[in-house]
């Protein structure tokens, strides 16, 4: 697929929806980076029914908007359930944790 910059690079001047960019996969969490940069990454997640990305935490805020279904966000002791057109900032070092109540798609961007 090349370098990120080569991802970004075959979208411009295009008009795309950032879902349309990923395909579900049965049983799995699916990614493709966009922008992978000092200043800043861009992935956009497919995650199918049923899987989670465990609770971590990141040095930097990173903004969540869910793209496609219904995701649910913890951010330490709260839980969100997100829609498509929605999105969610995740706090510079404080855990989080997402999971596909339903399969959903995801935009994540982290910027440092």
């Amino acid at each position: 697929m090349g370098s990120t910059s080569d991802q970004l690079a075959e979208l411009a001047g295009e008009v795309f929806e950032f879902a349309d960019l990923i395909d579900y996969q049965t049983g799995s969490i699916v990614s493709r980076t966009l922008v992978d940069e000092e200043a800043a990454t861009l992935t956009v997640f497919a995650l199918d029914d049923g899987q989670t990305i465990s609770e971590h935490s990141a040095p930097h805020e990173a903004t969540l908007q869910v793209l496609d279904g219904t995701g649910r966000v913890r951010i330490e002791d709260e839980t969100y359930d997100l829609e498509a057109g929605e999105g969610i900032v995740f706090p510079a070092n404080v855990p989080h944790a997402v999971e596909a109540p339903s399969r959903f798609k995801m935009l994540l961007t982290m910027i440092r």
